[in-house]
């Protein structure tokens, strides 16, 4: 196997996996502004505690997507046209996000900041959910022919994998983001976000671990047990860190359930990056999918500059904004003026 393509589907791996555990609970957090708070007090301190990174850790979803343009153009081209209709979806979803995420504050009247509290909800629910169904789909197969090309009607990728994949990384998100609100805030919102995770943990991570293992299971290699079962482990430490009250541990501990879980599955389907449910033959791999050795060695140059760039921004970004946020922390709202 060479070791360029070897490289960028690790690469991309973990463009996701830095997706997934960055912007999950941002998703999260947007799906508890009508799941989780009570008044709007609450809703402010939640949406404070995303407010200075969440933009950023969006950036991660365009890199994953341009990097598997760039690395292996095919299985681009097939997946992104054979799930067409649920991404524009999530771009949808994405799209009123971030406007609800901006305009929300500039409500003046309470039902129209209801109404971009739910586009926040259900923005956040849909474009995990979307997110969820296309890596489901990625490691368990979709229709494809001898050109990659999807057999079926458009609909034909929604099947028991794509909602797996989907719950998967709605409900992880969810209780990352329970973490995460009460690693970031102080007071009534801490203590109930703690009490959450601490009941809904065991249930919210059992659909990521049933597609793992059932990628895990129709794989050939015998590691991607071993990270399985780091994966349990770390999922265990996270739940006893949680009935500690110990919020960070717990959040640290989930990312590490991500990374292990995301290097099985990863590992398990490799070389395969996209299967066909019609003929092995026509599966898409990291050899038949992959750009030349010149573009991936040029691609492995920029990232090697670009990547610890980004990671030490991101980094410094986390340090600036550390504290909590207390009820006390949220100002009172201030009116809007039209401008006549």
């Amino acid at each position: 196997m060479d070791f360029l393509p070897t490289l960028w589907f690790v690469l991309i791996a973990v463009l996701w996996t830095g997706y997934l555990f960055l912007e999950g609970f941002d998703l999260g957090v947007g799906m508890m502004m009508k799941l989780f708070a009570r008044n709007e007090k609450e809703r402010r301190q939640l949406l404070n505690t995303i407010g200075p990174v969440w933009d950023g850790n969006e950036v991660w979803l365009l890199t994953a997507g341009g990097a598997t343009f760039a690395a292996f153009p095919l299985w681009y081209a097939s997946l992104f046209s054979a799930l067409y209709v649920p991404l524009v979806l999530v771009l949808i979803a994405l799209i009123f996000r971030a406007v609800a995420i901006e305009y929300r504050g500039k409500a003046r009247t309470d039902r129209t900041r209801n109404a971009w509290d739910w586009a926040l909800a259900l923005g956040s629910f849909f474009a995990a959910f979307g997110v969820g169904a296309m890596l489901a789909l990625s490691t368990t197969g979709l229709p494809l022919n001898a050109n990659g090309d999807r057999v079926g009607g458009a609909f034909v990728w929604l099947n028991g994998y794509a909602v797996l994949g989907g719950l998967g990384v709605v409900l992880f998100a969810l209780a990352q983001a329970l973490a995460f609100t009460g690693l970031k805030t102080d007071g009534l919102v801490r203590s109930r976000a703690n009490v959450w995770l601490r009941r809904g943990l065991p249930w919210a991570v059992l659909p990521l671990a049933a597609w793992a293992i059932v990628v895990v299971f129709k794989g050939t290699t015998a590691w991607p047990w071993v990270t399985l079962g780091v994966a349990v482990v770390a999922v265990l430490a996270a739940w006893a860190a949680a009935r500690a009250a110990r919020e960070g541990w717990a959040f640290l501990w989930l990312g590490l359930f991500l990374l292990a879980g995301v290097a099985s599955i990863f590992g398990a389907a490799y070389p395969v990056v996209l299967p066909s449910t019609l003929d092995p033959a026509f599966n898409l791999t990291v050899e038949n999918a992959s750009s030349s050795d010149y573009t991936l060695g040029v691609m492995s140059i920029v990232a090697a500059f670009g990547v610890p760039l980004v990671l030490a921004y991101q980094g410094w970004t986390y340090w600036v904004f550390k504290k909590r946020i207390s009820p006390a922390s949220i100002p009172a709202a201030h009116a809007v003026t039209p401008v006549v």
